[in-house]
């Protein structure tokens, strides 16, 4: 007998398998990380995991099959040898890196990658719904501060786009 599907992460109204919390990991010797459980569950039914320096932030941004997917068709919607189509494939899929588990449920972090952003000892792992991103501890706490600004300046400047809510009459 077989008991419950386990699921690590919601899926949000069909969106998929998400990857949600920030895990504080040590990167060992090897530049391996043991991947947080739930990650480790969002990528089961799939090869594993990918990653690639983020165009966003100074950090590594991975994810499964779906980011992928999603990636090589923001991609394709640009003709072939159009420049942001090159830098794109370049900085994208040029940058990529398969990850695999080992049987501990480590993963090994690419050298490049962790020269590259600083990574030597303690990483933040960050789940931004269908995908993560690798921080440096140092550049974490910068990074979080800043980005608890942005959203509570966005959140204040949409309240007051919209109208107020009619009162609700207690006669």
């Amino acid at each position: 007998m077989r008991g419950p599907r386990a699921r690590s992460a919601p899926d949000l109204d069909g969106l998929g398998w998400v990857f949600i919390s920030t895990f504080e990991k040590q990167l060992d010797a090897k530049r391996r990380i043991v991947a947080p459980a739930e990650f480790r569950a969002a990528v089961a039914p799939l090869s594993g995991l990918f990653c690639f320096p983020s165009i966003e932030a100074d950090c590594i941004e991975g994810g499964g099959e779906p980011l992928f997917q999603r990636y090589a068709a923001l991609i394709d919607e640009f003709p072939f040898g159009d420049p942001t189509r090159t830098a794109l494939e370049t900085s994208i899929m040029g940058g990529m890196v398969q990850l695999g588990f080992d049987t501990a449920g480590r993963v090994t972090l690419p050298e490049s990658l962790c020269d590259q952003f600083g990574l030597t000892d303690w990483v933040m792992v960050v789940g931004l719904g269908e995908r993560f991103q690798i921080w440096s501890r140092e550049a974490w706490r910068a990074r979080i501060a800043e980005q608890r600004g942005l959203a509570r300046e966005a959140l204040l400047a949409r309240a007051r786009q919209r109208p107020a809510a009619p009162a609700a009459a207690n006669e």
